[in-house]
């Protein structure tokens, strides 16, 4: 199985809405590169991925964006409340992603 591994820094905002999801956008390279070694996406064109802020790790998936031309990763209220970071926030994040060629 091979894996994918990006690290950046991603500003956290949220979704406008009703919902409340708070989202980081990934750099358009890593989403490129992603998009073109990832045969097989799931709904949604969605990406299995593990991502860490901090200490912390959880699975989750990444989603496409048309608007920025990117992936959007979903970072829950437990992850934001554990590692005391908020929307507007600019954070570390570490990314994996997994797939058979």
């Amino acid at each position: 199985m091979e894996e994918l591994r990006y690290e950046f820094t991603a500003e956290l905002w949220l979704y406008p809405g009703e919902a409340g999801w708070v989202f980081a956008t990934l750099p358009v390279d890593d989403a490129e590169e992603i998009l073109e070694l990832v045969p097989h996406k799931r709904g949604f064109g969605s990406v299995k991925v593990t991502a860490r802020i901090g200490a912390t790790e959880w699975s989750t998936s990444i989603f496409p964006d048309k608007a920025s031309g990117s992936y959007l990763l979903p970072v829950k209220r437990p992850v934001r409340t554990r590692e005391k970071v908020d929307i507007g926030d600019e954070v570390p994040i570490a990314l994996s992603v997994r797939f058979d060629p």
